[in-house]
């Protein structure tokens, strides 16, 4: 099938199948095309309990398919990847994260979205990107365990510096790589740009930045500013939408190495299988599914 009947096909199967697509903002273009919904992960979870649809195709990595599925148990999840993992979300297991509990037993537990459902389960509450402080700042401990990322975790404790901060050593590969040289290199060649980067950079680039948020927050940041030139440090799948979004800006990707494997592993092809061969059902048991989404509510009473 070429393109337009391959699309032709997944419309005809998602009706069927009373189906929902979504997908990351750092999905290919035509994943994005196809997609009733893109954004962030947890938004997308979220959207997906709200809606009637019997089947949730989640264009994404794992974790995300299991944050659908423990807030929608009743609905099908399939990932069309199986094998669409999250290195950082890799970075921890439950067990290890009981050995840590154990060690300091009168910490708060709190686990970024970009953990698996295990994890989640072990922690007390979870975060994203976006309200990650907010997340912290809310909690009575004073000290706190933060997994995965520790880029994310030493921003939090710069803006929470009251709290001690007790740091996971994960990162994700993508943003981790980048460094302070190519944010001056960068900003050598586009010196009228303003830098917008992710919390999962690491420290001396956040600080470099004249904009820190989430891929949703960096979004909105670019498309409400007058200014007309930016400089993105996320994930490059998220220039799809800026560049549609707001066609008199240029966006420069702050590093060409900005780029997640696992994000780029779905195509429209195995969107088409999935809907199809109703293929790879994402289950989880439900006493760990129960205990992750408890930390998923208790968040979302923070927001």
């Amino acid at each position: 099938m070429n393109k337009s009947e391959l699309v032709d096909k997944i419309l005809e199967l998602k009706k069927k199948r009373n189906a929902i697509i979504v997908a990351h903002n750092y999905q290919i273009e035509e994943v994005q095309e196809i997609a009733d919904v893109v954004g962030d992960s947890f938004a997308l979870s979220k959207h997906c309990a709200s809606t009637d649809a019997d089947v949730i195709v989640f264009c994404g990595v794992n974790f995300m398919a299991e944050s659908a599925k423990i807030l929608s148990p009743e609905k099908t999840v399939l990932l069309p990847e199986i094998d669409a993992g999250c290195p950082m979300a890799d970075m921890v297991t439950a067990e290890e994260l009981r050995e840590a509990k154990k060690k300091h037993p009168g910490a708060a537990v709190v686990c970024y979205i970009n953990s698996s459902a295990e994890v989640k389960a072990e922690c007390d509450i979870c975060c994203t990107s976006s309200n990650a402080v907010k997340v912290v700042r809310s909690l009575k401990e004073d000290e706190i365990i933060f997994v995965p990322d520790q880029n994310l975790g030493h921003y939090i404790s710069r803006m929470v510096p009251e709290k001690r901060m007790i740091l996971w050593k994960g990162f994700c590969p993508t943003h981790h790589r980048v460094t302070i040289d190519a944010v001056k290199k960068v900003r050598e060649q586009h010196p009228d740009a303003l830098l917008l980067v992710h919390p999962e950079c690491r420290p001396e680039v956040v600080e470099a930045a004249d904009f820190v948020g989430s891929t949703k927050g960096i979004i909105e940041y670019a498309t409400k500013s007058d200014k007309k030139k930016f400089i993105i440090g996320t994930e490059m799948g998220v220039l799809f939408k800026l560049k549609k979004d707001n066609p008199g800006k240029t966006f420069y990707l702050l590093s060409q190495g900005m780029v997640c494997p696992n994000m780029k592993k779905t195509t429209l092809q195995s969107v088409y299988n999935a809907l199809n061969e109703m293929k790879y059902e994402i289950k989880l048991e439900e006493n760990i599914r129960k205990a992750a989404q408890k930390a998923l509510e208790r968040m979302l009473e923070v927001e």
